[in-house]
Formats: structure tokens, C-alpha cells, sequence
């Protein structure tokens, strides 16, 4: 299977994140060009795809998490984490998931 998934994790909670926004885009284009936008449902996971595997192509991308929209904490580090990753070979999955806190962010390239 091909395309691109994710899911968000709470490390104060070590719970699923419900409803942040996340978006895809390609960044190859100038200026980026959003592919699709979405929220997390009560899993942490998208209802779809970022990009199906029907779409999958080689090419630089960029995940956008809403972290701050999510937490309204006043102290957190961030309002986006941006996660910039390239597709070498559009047959393989990528799945990349963040791991978060209002202080606190983390991603790695899972399967």
C-alpha cells in the first residue's frame, strides 16, 4: 500500500489527539501548494489518507499540525510543526506520526 498516513499522540496524556487540523503539501510547487487538509478523528488518525495510494507520486512534502490551535496554552512552543519529508519511491507507504505536547514535538517515519 502507497500513500501517505498519519496519526497524533498526546505525551502529557499518552492519549489519541481528537480534531487537530493537520495538512499536506506539496512543496515542490512555489509557492506550496496545500493537497489536502483535515482533522484527526477520536483515534488520532485521519478518516483518509493524506494521499491515497492511488495518487502516490516521488516528490517533497510537508505535514502542517496545528498544535497550538489544539492546546490554546499560552506557553507552547509552537503554533504549526511543520514536518518536510521527500517520496523516493511512490510504491512505498509513508506514515508519519507526531507526537505532542504544548512544549514538546516529535515525529519518525512509521509503518
Amino acid at each position: 500500500m502507497a500513500g501517505i498516513s498519519t496519526h497524533v499522540l498526546n505525551l502529557t496524556t499518552g492519549r489519541p489527539i481528537s480534531g487537530m487540523r493537520v495538512e499536506l503539501y506539496d512543496i515542490a510547487q512555489k509557492p506550496a501548494q496545500r493537497i489536502t487538509s483535515t482533522r484527526t478523528n477520536a483515534d488520532g488518525r485521519t478518516d483518509a489518507p493524506m494521499m491515497a495510494a492511488a495518487a502516490a507520486r516521488t516528490g517533497d512534502f510537508e505535514l502542517r499540525f496545528y498544535v497550538g490551535e489544539h492546546f490554546k496554552e499560552p506557553t507552547a512552543l509552537s503554533e504549526e510543526v511543520l514536518v518536510r519529508f521527500s517520496i523516493f519511491d511512490a510504491a512505498q507507504h509513508y506514515h508519519v506520526p507526531m507526537l505532542c505536547s504544548p512544549w514538546f514535538f516529535n515525529t519518525y517515519r512509521g509503518s
